[in-house]
């Protein structure tokens, strides 16, 4: 699951014969009318051509853009919109390839999904192909229905109130109201197909693309919400599934709305730690020697500010710099460790521009790296499968979490992860309950978790671990989402399970990305390092070392 915030945020098998049971999509579903159309799709074959870049999304260049595409095959298949009753309509799903470089270690294909909910998912073949798994694996994309080249899901647009971590109480009314209206507006225009736009859908989905690709059974590697995507595959379809690997997992009993709520107590975990390191290099950093001392001065600092903001120019979306936005950046600054210095730096240099601007250099730093944390732009599929679990209707509920959350873990999304979303207000009835995760029918998976992730919190992972009695793979004191092709230790581990079918210890650890090599206080023999790059020069190059504008 993606860390979700405003648009203005800085993060920002075959049918059979009539009276049986039709065996594509889900086993207990009865034969009907229908069944003619779900032979046809259980049937049809992929017709491969090289794929269209097309125009690049903004940011990107042509040139980039198309060497992503180039090499890549693609294709389009049609799958039920309703597969209950698959003569209601279809839709169309987008897939992409490419193939295992050496033939004669070919072990099958790799589905891939980066997440979401609403995450395309075409490119990442593109992205992966460098990794050892594209010798042995066809490596395939898609973008699951209602995303990107698969047929859409479109919601009209709809006011967004701006993203507080520390909202008052008469604030509340306002951001319910605009809840309201966005789900009004998604189902305006959105109504006939969002209620089959669910995770179920997408994994029966999986299921076409399998068969159509001619495969006994699938391997899969899913990250973030992909995870329970991949859980949920599983769960209906065991005998099709071979090897799986949860990167960085959805806890198999948050549904949505936990979920949320724990991505704000994830990232005030990683302040805490955060304060706790710099407190020990006061010397250096000059925000206390304690504990309660940098908690103080992020607090008088945060005060500062909300009475009178630093301008930050040139950054469009944030022209200044107010509490909000200084609680974001901490909380979300706080979770990649080898950052943690630039984010002590940053700190102080705002902490001297109070009442004055910030340094050209230290802006133009700061929106780099603000940036690389926060692709993520919203988009229609988020308040569509979010909604497939209920919510709680009161609003006083979220009220009342909300006045938790600001107090309690304000840094990072605050109490914006608490307040009521669409899913408050949904204007459709799910067609069926969540799928009961279990794993019975395929082999042990692979299930990997930062001890800090930001995104989908740790215990998310033991309890999809113990859930599925899958092998877990921890990352130590680690803030990242996402650890393949970024941990070496995890990468090594799941390509040993997925290349060589070698499992890890039921439970084993990495280490996470070393903290920032800045001597505490007392080691004296050690002086703090000094560096003649700009700020801005240094962000950067954090951004390429953690890898943080990795697009999926």
């Amino acid at each position: 699951m993606r860390i979700r915030l405003g648009a203005a945020g800085p993060l920002r098998a075959t049918a059979v014969a009539a009276g049986a049971t039709v065996a594509l999509g889900l086993c207990t579903f009865p034969a009907a009318a229908g069944d003619a159309d779900l032979t046809s799709v259980a049937k049809q074959g992929v017709s491969w051509a090289q794929c269209v870049a097309g125009q690049p999304p903004p940011g990107w260049p042509q040139e980039e853009w198309d060497k992503l595409w180039a090499g890549m095959d693609c294709a389009t298949l049609t799958v039920p919109m309703n597969y209950r009753k698959p003569g209601d309509g279809k839709l169309n799903v987008a897939i992409s390839r490419r193939k295992a470089k050496d033939p004669a270690k070919r072990q099958g294909v790799l589905l891939l999904n980066p997440g979401g909910p609403g995450g395309s998912g075409l490119l990442m073949p593109s992205f992966l192909e460098s990794e050892a798994i594209g010798t042995s694996y066809d490596l395939i994309g898609f973008d699951p229905r209602g995303v990107g080249r698969s047929t859409q899901l479109m919601c009209e647009v709809a006011y967004w109130e701006p993203p507080r971590t520390r909202p008052t109480d008469d604030q509340f009314p306002a951001i319910a109201a605009a809840a309201r209206a966005r789900e009004a507006a998604c189902q305006r225009a959105g109504g006939g197909l969002r209620p089959f736009v669910s995770t179920a859908n997408t994994a029966r989905d999986m299921d076409v693309i399998r068969e159509a690709l001619g495969e006994k059974k699938i391997n899969y590697l899913g990250f973030s919400y992909g995870t329970y995507l991949g859980a949920v595959y599983g769960s209906l379809f065991p005998s099709k599934l071979n090897r799986s690997v949860l990167d960085s997992s959805m806890h198999p009993e948050w549904f949505y709305y936990e979920a949320s709520k724990q991505q704000a107590v994830a990232v005030n975990q990683s302040v805490d730690a955060w304060v706790k390191w710099v407190a020990a290099r006061d010397k250096t950093y000059h925000l206390g020697s304690s504990v309660a001392q940098v908690s103080a001065a992020l607090d008088a600092i945060g005060k500062q500010l909300a009475a009178k903001p630093i301008p930050w120019p040139d950054t469009p979306d944030f022209p200044q710099i107010d509490r909000n936005v200084f609680d974001q950046v901490v909380g979300f600054w706080a979770t990649p460790r080898p950052n943690w210095a630039l984010l002590a730096e940053l700190v102080g240099k705002i902490k001297e521009s109070v009442g004055g601007t910030l340094p050209p250099d230290t802006g133009k730093g700061l929106h780099a790296l603000n940036k690389a944390l926060n692709p993520e732009t919203f988009n229609e599929i988020f308040p569509t499968v979010t909604c497939e679990a209920d919510w709680p209707a009161d609003l006083n509920v979220y009220y009342e979490q909300m006045r938790l959350f600001r107090e309690r873990y304000p840094y990072g999304r605050g109490a914006n992860a608490a307040e009521p979303t669409e899913c408050t207000f949904r204007s459709f009835t799910p067609p069926e309950r969540l799928v009961d995760l279990k794993r019975k029918g395929y082999p042990t998976g692979l299930v990997i978790q930062a001890e800090f992730d930001p995104a989908t919190q740790y215990d998310g992972g033991p309890a999809m671990a113990s859930k599925l009695n899958d092998n877990l793979v921890s990352i130590a004191d680690e803030g990242s989402h996402g650890q393949y092709g970024n941990n070496p230790c995890a990468t090594e581990k799941i390509n040993d399970y997925l290349i060589n079918g070698v499992l890890p210890g039921s439970r084993t650890t990495c280490a996470g990305a070393p903290r920032p090599d800045v001597p505490a206080d007392g080691d004296a023999g050690r002086p703090a390092p000094r560096s003649d790059r700009s700020f801005e020069e240094r962000a950067n190059e954090m951004v390429k070392t953690l890898k943080l504008d990795r697009k999926f």
